[in-house]
């Protein structure tokens, strides 16, 4: 099972990734010290669960790129494909 988080984490997370999107990478310990430059958070739990989960949507942002610019590829490479088909 995965982890639950509450409201309050997922909505942070979301709303400090918009406004700062090229503060954030994959690296959880990058995020931690980026959001304690940004936010004034004094619970460090809360901290290290908004960290980790900015963390968790950077790499689905990432891995949904490259989804896409893979699926572009393949349909160029179909019409490639269907290019030399006619052709021949």
């Amino acid at each position: 099972m995965g982890n639950v988080r509450i409201r309050l984490v997922k909505r942070t997370a979301r709303e400090l990734l918009s406004r700062y999107p090229y503060l954030f990478t994959e690296d959880y310990e990058h995020n931690k010290q980026a959001l304690v430059r940004v936010t004034d958070i004094p619970s460090k739990v809360l901290r290290n669960q908004i960290a980790g989960y900015i963390t968790r949507l950077v790499k689905r942002q990432k891995r949904l790129e490259q989804l896409s610019t893979r699926q572009e590829l393949m349909v160029t490479d179909e019409e490639e494909y269907i290019r030399r088909i006619e052709g021949v």
